[in-house]
Parts: structure tokens; sequence; C-alpha cells
């Protein structure tokens, strides 16, 4: 007799940095990939589609472990998928603290029921700056259709690293910011060959302490992240590192207009350690079942 087949695994789907369905960004989430390889989950996340899906294995202690893959590839951190997993996570569990040993490192979470809304935070892994080469700069303002002079001079362009590198160009206007344009498969080619294996970020602030964000991530049909919680992470490390702001400090960032997903992500940035991210969560409904 031949070996039963394993079932297929369940996917939770949640959206991340929003209350309301509509917003946010979409994650899907295996809470039991035990015994999963690792075709097997980039096989499901590229049948889930969205720009990443996170599986959660436990060693024989119980401890958790996360790994997230995109449609196309393994992805080292993805913070969207990390709230999204710890709400899941809570659902059933309740609310608290949760820790995960992703592959770069430990991520500490806590869950809080506030009112009606499931408000998820982790603290990203300390975050670095790297420069920008100008070639590279140049080669990423071509794949954006922008130009040198669309930069804000006080915030230079720069490599933060908070889990990912994540390229990031500040741009003097939000017309700037809502005209730009780029072709995915252009984007794709430069991370490609940059090894970039997350988002390229562009942000406006509108004050000090509140940014507008888009994040350029092109993985199948997804061209563009409607909520980016590790550039968020980067984002909070970057103005830390440049002296942007004085330690303690908050910043929301709001994402996914463009895309027709609003989200908000808060971000604290102590003066030292890592950075912290928070938002809502909220439950997707599972895709309707054909025939």
């Amino acid at each position: 007799m031949a070996a039963a087949r394993p079932l297929a695994p369940r996917v939770q789907r949640w959206a991340a940095f929003s209350s309301d369905p509509a917003g946010g960004n979409p994650a899907g989430v295996v809470l039991d990939a035990d015994g999963m390889s690792d075709d097997e989950m980039l096989r499901v996340a590229a049948e889930v589609g969205y720009s990443e899906t996170a599986f959660v294995t436990r060693d024989d202690q119980g401890a958790l472990s996360i790994r997230y893959f995109s449609p196309l590839a393994e992805v080292p951190f993805c913070g969207h998928a990390t709230v999204a997993t710890a709400a899941a996570l809570a659902e059933l569990r309740g609310a608290g603290a949760y820790s995960f040993t992703a592959p770069v490192g430990r991520i500490e979470i806590t869950v809080n029921d506030d009112d009606a809304d499931r408000v998820v935070r982790f603290t990203s892994v300390v975050p670095f700056v790297e420069d920008l080469p100008a070639d590279t700069r140049t080669r990423i303002l071509e794949v954006l259709h922008l130009e040198d002079a669309d930069l804000d001079p006080a915030h230079a362009a720069a490599l933060p690293f908070a889990g990912n590198r994540h390229p990031l160009l500040v741009v003097r206007s939000s017309a700037t910011l809502d005209r730009m344009t780029f072709d995915p498969a252009a984007a794709r080619a430069l991370m490609d060959a940059e090894g970039w294996p997350a988002t390229i970020i562009v942000a406006w602030p509108e004050t000090a302490d509140r940014w507008h964000v888009r994040n350029v991530f092109p993985v199948g049909e997804i061209s563009e992240d409607p909520a980016t919680g590790a550039g968020a992470a980067a984002l909070g490390g970057y103005l830390r590192e440049t002296r942007a702001v004085t330690p303690p400090q908050r910043i929301r960032i709001f994402q996914g207009t463009h895309v027709g997903r609003p989200s908000e992500l808060t971000v604290d940035i102590p003066a030292a350690g890592g950075i912290v991210v928070s938002g809502s969560a909220v439950r997707l409904p599972d895709p309707a079942v054909r025939d």
C-alpha cells in the first residue's frame, strides 16, 4: 500500500498594519510548517500570491522559529508577515509576549487587544546604515523616473538594515512621491543585480514625526508593497543614525494609498538597540472554494 500523502498546509490570511480588511498588507501564515521542505514553502507562497508568507516551526522544546517566502524566493525578514503571524498565534493563545527565531536572529513580539483592535509590536534586530554608492543611486533614480533634483538634500540616500538591506531615497515633496512611476521588470532586475531581497524605500517627511512612504517590491503580480514593517524599522534606524531625530522618538508611517490599501505603521526609536514597529492586524476571509 502506498504511503498516505501529507495533508496540504493550512494557510491563514491576514492583513497587517490596518484594522480594515480592505487596507494593510496581506500575508499568508502557516502555523504548523514542521516537516515542510524549502521547495514546499516556496510553492505554497507562490500559490498564496502575497508578497510574503510566513512559516512557523517548533523544536523539541516548543520554541518557535519563523521563515518567510515571497512567491520568488526566501526573504531573511518580513515585518508585516511577523505581525500577521503573531496575531494568528494570539487568536489561538491570547495576547501576550511571543518570540521567534528568524534567519536574521531573535525577534521579540508583544500582542495587545486594544479596544476592538489587535495591536502587534515587534522589536527589530539592531539596525545599521551603509552608504549608497552614487552610481547605484543613479540607477535607482533611472528606474523610478526621478532625478537628483527630486531628492531632499537634508536626507542623504543610504542603505539601512534592520533585517534586510533597503535602499532608501527621501524626496522633496508629496507631489514627487505621488508621480513616481517604475517598470517592475527593470526594478526587479536592479534589485536582483544588487542582491536586495526586500524593498526600495522612497519616503517623504510631511513633518518630523509623520512620514509617507512607498516601497517598490516587484514579485509576481505585486509591484509595490502596501506596508513594510522591515522597511519601517530600517527607516527608524536611518533616522537615528543620521541624527534626524532625538531618541526616544515616535514616528508614524503612512503607506499603501498608492496601491489602494491604506496602512499605518508606528515606529518607536529608542536611543539604542532594535527599532520597535507596531500596528493592527485583521483576519482575512479564506478564498472561495471552487467546485
